[in-house]
């Protein structure tokens, strides 16, 4: 609805959409909503007053009642009748209610996830994977043709280190994969000198040498295959998997730094390692320069990052993405920098923040970790202790669902650029701000539905009750939440929107009788708008990747 006003004032005034804000009133005296026109005076050159009153004159739409002009304000009061009928009914008829169909006919590229194959994931860089599994699903929702892609390290320090640790071991298995890196970690930190026979092997690797090649592979495809086993557990999948190694052997690092060297700021450093000097790309670094060989031209991984980068600009994509850690803020700022000078334009970047533990947030190289396979092991057995204390069984995908929502939610209510500290009392909640929360209400919605189905039929007359305008007003907003989320690439407003319609329906269910077979007309209306209210909240549980139950 705002976006609809939006638009009109937009096209009344011909002014720009973009400087127009359409405010919810907190005192419902002034309307709906509300348009301040202040911002508009000096490109209009009139006065809020007037230029208010200008809309009251020309503003018409079937679900505006009438409007009003206070103070500079544009005051639009909705019709109730009109409103009740148009969005009930176009919720209850179609199955992607929100969808503003955006991503028709458009391409996304998103390149999520993209840990290190040398361990299996931490719950802190699992978020990266939930955050580009929710973009994917909301450009999806969208009618965006989305293309998931996973950069696979396969060449870098860390596999190294790892086919140091594992030789002569035989089976290994990806389960001990953790353990052996925070040991060679540590072996180098004591024996610096053994740091020289990784880098060795980087060195015969890159030079072709098929024996070194085989190790890196073997594990680099255990460890890979273990990861993406604990992602689609998660429900999270991938389209393609794209090897750094790939862009050795294909020669394309040496065809970046031609194109680098072309640029003029590409040189070798006193130690014969070669860095592109990025003074003047407004890089917040006191030295300004990004190193991409080792002293005996053995690529580091910026230089393969260009080198992909690039081709996924080149896939030419209407939008392309990247979900990076908080800490890579610089880093990406240095490769965009790169990109800049080459000629290209750099993705559309979304950073996290982290999960943390008591003492800090979680390394993979010190070992202070808490695994997400063991953290998802633990959620489904306080969910299974919960379910099983509450209702005296435990049905073990049921609890999946509910153990897997509860992870998912947690993350992805808190806006990407805010740490998420876990509290397992509230993450696991009947109440509040919870996963488990919201499916609890959807499925009392679906028991009430299995009882008796509305039909068709309806009187939206008998829909007076404040609470039922307040709950069909919040159903009209989902379409704007969604498209917002699609500009900024951010889901908590998805989730803070489906928390706050569930709330909102909360108190419906505990002051309104909805089925009372005195009254069946008025059943039939209420069993209408909760129907409505289940397929939004379904709608935006989807996005972020969580299974509603039609029963707890």
């Amino acid at each position: 609805m705002k976006t609809q006003i939006a638009t009109l004032v937009s096209e009344l005034l011909n002014i720009d959409k973009d400087i127009i804000e359409v405010q919810t009133p907190s005192n419902v005296e002034f309307g709906d909503f509300s348009v301040p026109c202040f911002a508009f005076a000096k490109i209009l050159r009139m006065s809020p007053k007037d230029i208010a009153q200008k809309l009251v004159d020309s503003f018409s739409l079937p679900s505006v009642d009438h409007t009003v002009a206070v103070n500079g304000y544009f005051n639009v009061f909705l019709s109730k009748q009109f409103l009740f009928s148009q969005t009930l009914n176009t919720i209850n008829t179609t199955t992607n209610y929100g969808s503003s169909h955006s991503g028709e006919r458009k391409t996304a590229f998103i390149e999520h996830t993209s840990i290190n194959p040398n361990a299996s994931p931490h719950i802190g860089r699992a978020r990266n994977a939930l955050i580009g599994d929710a973009i994917t699903r909301l450009l999806r929702f969208e009618d965006y043709d989305v293309d998931v892609h996973y950069f696979v390290n396969d060449i870098g320090k860390q596999i190294a280190m790892l086919v140091l640790a594992t030789e002569g071991k035989k089976d290994v298995k990806f389960e001990e994969l953790l353990a052996l890196y925070v040991q060679v970690y540590n072996d180098l930190k004591d024996h610096p000198e053994f740091e020289q026979k990784v880098f060795d092997l980087l060195h015969e690797l890159e030079s072709g040498n098929p024996e070194v090649a085989k190790k890196f592979k073997h594990i680099v495809d255990i460890c890979l295959k273990g990861q993406v086993a604990i992602f689609n557990e998660l429900g999270i999948s991938y389209d393609h998997f794209d090897y750094e190694s790939d862009y050795v052997v294909n020669g394309r690092i040496k065809e970046i730094l031609e194109d680098l060297q072309r640029t003029g700021n590409l040189f070798e450093d006193e130690t014969g390692r070669l860095v592109i000097d990025q003074n003047g790309y407004n890089v917040p670094l006191k030295n300004p320069y990004l190193v991409v060989t080792r002293q005996d031209k053995t690529s580091l991984y910026p230089l393969r990052d260009i080198a992909y980068t690039i081709d996924k600009v080149q896939s030419d994509s209407h939008r392309n993405i990247v979900v990076l850690g908080e800490d890579q803020k610089t880093y990406f700022l240095q490769i965009s920098a790169a990109l800049k000078m080459l000629g290209y334009v750099p993705p559309e970047v979304v950073h996290y923040a982290f999960v943390l533990l008591a003492d800090g947030k979680m390394s993979t190289r010190q070992g202070k970790v808490v695994l997400l396979e063991e953290f998802m092991e633990e959620s489904l057995q306080k969910v299974s202790d919960s379910l099983l204390s509450r209702y005296g069984k435990v049905d073990t995908e049921k609890a999946k669902k509910i153990a897997y929502g509860s992870v998912k939610y947690a993350i992805l209510k808190t806006s990407s650029d805010r740490n998420v500290v876990f509290d397992w009392e509230n993450v696991l909640s009947f109440e509040g701000d919870s996963s488990l929360y919201i499916q609890y209400n959807y499925a009392r919605i679906m028991s009430m539905l299995n009882k008796k189905q509305p039909s068709d039929n309806v009187d939206f007359s008998l829909l007076n009750n404040p609470l039922e305008y307040e709950l069909i007003k919040k159903l009209t907003e989902f379409k704007d939440v969604v498209a917002k989320s699609v500009a900024t690439l951010s889901v908590n407003g998805i989730a803070s929107y489906v928390y706050s319609l569930t709330k909102l329906f909360g108190k419906y269910y505990h002051d309104c009788k909805i089925i009372d077979d005195a009254t069946p007309e008025l059943t039939n209306a209420r069993l209408y708008l909760v129907k409505a209210i289940s397929k939004v909240i379904k709608n935006g549980l989807g996005i972020l990747g969580i299974e509603v139950l039609d029963q707890i």
